[in-house]
């Protein structure tokens, strides 16, 4: 190569403009687009969420017609629309499609070695990381809303003609549904985590499902209460905790956290899993 080539490359690398932010999210949607089995999943999940929490409060309308006779010396049974419509199942359906994810954001690029292309073409990985860190967020902050305002609105308004439905502006309300969403997205941080940090398939999806699962049966019951501690403050623990409803009987037992808890746990857990990316991504070898 020519000394007058080297100088021309030279000037080439100095007077080329640096990525913009928005180049970055451009980029990563691209990268996100292509699979399309990935949004696919997650489209998917969020209807079958969608539907089960329906189907619940649908099949729950026999039993509101006909209730049950009490036990002896106990109160009737009173309906609870939080409870039923927006359940727990579909709460962990959508922790595992979006953790999985935001798993596969990261990982994937390094199975395929598609992060050697990016960092060379972007040396700023902290940009890189931002930039998937407010896409998948955002799109999986979306599907979590989407399925906690539909499923309230439309479980209630199956509810009304049995004046036992509730409203957005009842205490409580507003809290569980905004609580059922933002769990969503801190599930796909959470996954985004696990992905950088064992960089394989199997082991992100098993250590996700693990540690949204199988952990809080391993941290419950209320004869310990650091093990009871440990386990509300795990990250599905912390929706339970903000959908109850504060005019029912249900409570999650002693030593329950407040509302101002769980909402700083979750923030806690999103906030830990975005440095956690972030520092192992910079600071390990492509």
């Amino acid at each position: 190569m020519s000394t007058m080539t080297l100088i021309r490359t030279e000037a080439a690398r100095v007077t080329e403009p640096a990525p913009r932010f928005t180049d970055l999210l451009a980029a990563e949607w691209i990268k996100l687009r292509s699979l399309r089995s990935t949004y696919w999943v997650l489209a998917l999940a969020a209807l079958v969420a969608i539907v089960i929490n329906i189907n619940a409060v649908h099949t729950d309308l026999t039993y509101i017609d006909h209730p049950p006779a009490p036990m002896p010396g106990m109160r009737p049974h009173k309906y609870d629309p939080l409870f039923h419509g927006l359940g727990n199942i579909a709460a962990d359906l959508m922790a595992v499609a979006a953790g999985s994810l935001g798993a596969i954001t990261v990982f994937g690029e390094y199975t395929t070695g598609m992060i050697r292309t990016t960092f060379a073409a972007v040396p700023d990985r902290r940009g890189v990381i931002a930039a998937k860190v407010l896409l998948i967020s955002g799109i999986t902050g979306l599907a979590g809303a989407a399925v906690s305002t539909v499923s309230f609105f439309a479980t209630n308004a199956m509810l009304a003609s049995r004046h036992v439905g509730l409203s957005i502006a009842d205490e409580g309300c507003l809290r569980a549904v905004l609580s059922y969403a933002a769990i969503v997205p801190t599930c796909a941080l959470i996954g985004m985590a696990l992905g950088a940090l064992l960089r394989h398939a199997t082991a992100s999806i098993v250590s996700l499902v693990m540690l949204m699962f199988i952990m809080p049966l391993m941290f419950g019951g209320d004869r310990y209460r650091w093990l009871k501690e440990i386990g509300t403050h795990l990250p599905l623990a912390t929706v339970q905790r903000l959908t109850i409803n504060p005019n029912s009987s249900a409570t999650m037992g002693k030593y329950a956290p407040s509302v101002l808890d769980s909402w700083v746990t979750m923030g806690v857990w999103a906030l830990v899993a975005v440095v956690t990316t972030t520092v192992v991504v910079r600071r390990r070898d492509v």
